[in-house]
């Protein structure tokens, strides 16, 4: 029998919580139910067991980190956006080091689940259109969103990991490759000889 007052979406909130506080890899439905208040069991009424849960984390996350993208780059184009885009890839991953973790690990998700979420298939929209505002079309525009998935998330886990040790600041540093990648969306090289796929 499920306990009054819990749900999926609260134990999906308190293990994305969790996750913030000890690791995304290191959340555990003992941990989550402690931090429920009831016995490990109770939470399988609501999430089948923990691959389910990192699933609905990782969903959550997505949603979140959209949610805050899609505010941050409104009415903005071309270096704006570029700009509004990152800081707030880099804030999300900053304040929510588990929930971001979710979104960049291959996590099982229930077809269902994934099918009602709206938040990576916004993503993949607002990314897609902020790169059609510098004229690419495929298949550089997926080129260009693999280009920028990985800095942005290679940059943030360096920094998560204490991997700029220089005395020059990281934030000049991401700055200036902000401003290295504009300057190379705005002269995408051209697509070479056959290749259309």
């Amino acid at each position: 029998m499920a306990r009054a007052g819990l749900t999926a979406e609260r134990v999906t909130i308190e293990g994305a919580a969790l996750a913030d506080e000890v690791g995304f890899d290191r959340v555990t439905m003992s941990q989550v139910a402690q931090r429920l208040g009831v016995k490990d069991a109770s939470l399988y009424a609501h999430v089948r067991n923990l691959e389910d849960l990192r699933g609905r984390i990782a969903l959550l996350a997505a949603d979140e980190k959209t949610i805050r993208i899609a505010e941050a780059t409104a009415g903005r184009a071309g270096k704006d956006a570029l700009v509004a885009f990152a800081d707030a890839w880099r804030e999300y991953a900053h304040a929510h080091p588990g929930r971001y973790a979710a979104t960049q690990t291959a996590v099982r998700i229930d077809p269902e689940l994934a099918a009602k979420a709206a938040g990576p298939r916004r993503a993949v929209e607002l990314t897609y259109g902020m790169l059609r505002g510098y004229g690419l079309a495929e298949p550089d525009l997926t080129d260009a969103v693999r280009l920028l998935r990985s800095t942005f998330h290679g940059f943030v886990a360096l920094e998560a990991a204490g991997g700029f040790a220089h005395e020059r600041s990281p934030q000049l540093s991401w700055l200036r490759a902000l401003d290295a990648l504009h300057a190379l969306l705005e002269r995408w090289p051209p697509s070479r000889e056959g290749d259309s796929s």
